[in-house]
């Protein structure tokens, strides 16, 4: 409740060439939103069929312009514990993070969404901005994204630190 994603911003840097910071309404404007009918599987053995709205998020790295060194793209989620108090259990280290290999955040199926079910995402849904990728499990599908880097080395996502050994 009162969740704002006005303004939102999301910046993207680390090994890129053109560091950049883009507020939502200039993603809705830059880059051609599309519908993607995709199945979110969750590893608590349920799925859903959603028709989101986005655009590939490797028009977004492109535009960056990656370093060669750039081997990972991390994600991190915004982090704001007075508002989102499920954030102040000390059990997880926040802010949550998620990470993919480069070629798989370039490949075409994998997209940054605005929205879903022909209107914009609401919070509970990853507002105002979510990745979505279809051949992992809905945890790597991070939501309300602030910031994406490129890096070399493979990011600890939250799961990872929270049980290393699974």
């Amino acid at each position: 409740e009162g969740f704002q994603t006005k303004p939102w911003t999301v910046e993207v840097g680390g090994l890129v060439n053109k560091p950049m910071t883009f507020g939502v309404e200039d993603l809705l404007r830059r880059f051609t939103q599309e519908e993607r009918i995709y199945r979110l599987r969750c590893v608590e053995a349920w799925s859903m069929v959603i028709p989101w709205i986005g655009f590939p998020i490797s028009a977004l790295l492109k535009e960056v312009e990656p370093m060669s060194k750039a081997k990972y793209v991390r994600f991190q989620s915004v982090y704001d514990p007075d508002r989102l108090p499920g954030q102040n259990v000390a059990w997880y280290e926040w802010p949550y993070v998620e990470g993919l290999r480069l070629d798989e955040a370039m490949n075409d199926l994998a997209i940054l969404s605005t929205g879903l079910y022909g209107d914009f995402l609401m919070p509970q849904n990853g507002a105002p901005i979510r990745l979505v990728v279809p051949w992992k499990y809905g945890f790597k599908s991070i939501k309300s994204i602030v910031k994406i880097d490129l890096v070399e080395e493979m990011p600890t996502s939250l799961w990872m630190a929270a049980a290393p050994r699974e």
